[in-house]
């Protein structure tokens, strides 16, 4: 159930996905967005008969529900909100050796993308997050994508120094004057650099014994594939976890986004590896947060985070050169300080929601920055907003 948000009405769908034997590997994808798409389709017919006709629809093209926006609204302002597209060079298909993708060939690249394709040739406009996801898609499309991202709320997201975290079944209290190491994805798997992560754990607690190391993540897979046996968190800590002291490290799971945040606030140093693939928005978050980021040397991060600058970046594969960041954040204490101010400044001046990220969307979709209008009045956007 969605949380109810005043003046807006939610109207949901439901299919029934085909079974994957039961369709071509390289169809897998599309055979379900056909039929996700006609199941929005008949939502979107049943709002039209009830009269509501939209003036704009704005969806993500990559899943099938802007398929047939066209054909139930012809005249309707469509605008797709291009997170990813497939493609078989410099970005996830290929890039970690250890988990070959089960086509060799990367044939089914092309057909990952085959819905996407007709909406965005349906599209009025389109907008991706960052720079480097808009680059991936093909040149024909390019021109037609503005570069906005979702936008961090800096109301909410901010450093907070009396931030703190209780973990009663360790009876342990962590604040901001300890030395915290932190470690966020969705799900705890590869895509994310959990396994590298982990194997450079034992050497990061021989170099920091005073550090505490916090793990927020569930235990699906949200990309790539399963483990096959367990989980990967399973896997891992069956792999290390004999070299671990475990006092000092805390798997917490899925949490509040309130102790998420808390959990950044009181991070020295953020651990962010991702295979070139969408940014996440923890890492933003984390910046946002005054944490001192340790990411990836791969694109989505490279964008974003200038080595030195305002974070430090890392080969995803070296467990050596992690290690080595990780230790330098944490022992220069207030010899980050320029650092951290840098990392919050970035985030500020590129991705504030209110004063950034939400003017310019709010332009693509065709909505007034200063009004919106309700029922033939007009009100102040800001009356609008969460």
């Amino acid at each position: 159930m969605k949380r109810p948000v005043a003046g807006v009405k939610f109207y949901g769908y439901d299919f029934t996905p085909t079974p994957r034997n039961k369709v071509a590997r390289d169809l897998w994808t599309t055979e379900n967005a056909v039929r996700r798409g006609r199941a929005a389709a008949a939502c979107l017919k049943q709002l039209r008969a009830d009269g509501f006709i939209p003036d704009v629809v704005y969806g993500h093209p990559g899943w099938g529900e802007m398929l047939h926006v066209r054909d139930v609204f012809p005249y309707v302002h469509v605008i797709n909100y291009c997170e990813f597209y497939f493609n078989r060079e410099g970005q996830d298909y290929g890039f970690d050796p250890e988990f070959p993708d089960s086509d060799p060939d990367g044939f089914r690249i092309r057909t990952e993308n085959m819905t996407q394709l007709v909406s965005l040739v349906a599209a009025d406009a389109c907008i991706s997050p960052t720079q480097w996801q808009k680059s991936r898609y093909p040149e024909l499309f390019q021109e037609r994508i503005s570069v906005i991202h979702d936008g961090i709320d800096l109301d909410i997201v901010k450093p907070d120094p009396g931030a703190r975290i209780h973990l009663p079944q360790k009876s342990l209290t962590l604040t901001k004057a300890d030395q915290v190491i932190t470690y966020v994805s969705r799900n705890l798997e590869p895509y994310r650099g959990f396994h590298v992560f982990m194997r450079a754990l034992p050497e990061i607690q021989r170099r920091l014994p005073r550090a505490h190391v916090l793990i927020v993540g569930g235990d699906d897979v949200s990309y790539g594939r399963p483990s096959g046996a367990g989980t990967y968190r399973e896997k891992y800590r069956a792999e290390v976890g004999p070299q671990l002291d475990l006092s000092r490290v805390h798997f917490l799971g899925r949490i509040p986004y309130s102790d998420y945040l808390r959990v950044l606030q009181i991070s020295t140093a953020h651990v962010y590896l991702t295979y070139p693939f969408v940014l996440s928005w923890s890492m933003l978050e984390a910046m946002a947060a005054g944490a001192i980021v340790v990411g990836s040397k791969t694109a989505p991060v490279e964008e974003v985070i200038e080595g030195g600058h305002n974070g430090f970046l890392v080969d995803f594969f070296s467990q050596a050169e992690l290690v080595e960041s990780i230790e330098h954040v944490c022992e220069s204490g207030a010899g980050m300080d320029e650092v951290r101010h840098a990392s919050i400044r970035t985030v500020r001046e590129r991705f504030s929601l209110r004063d950034e990220c939400l003017p310019c969307q709010l332009d693509i979709l065709g909505v007034s920055t200063a009004s919106v209008r309700r029922d033939g009045v007009t009100e102040p956007v800001t009356s609008a907003l969460p």
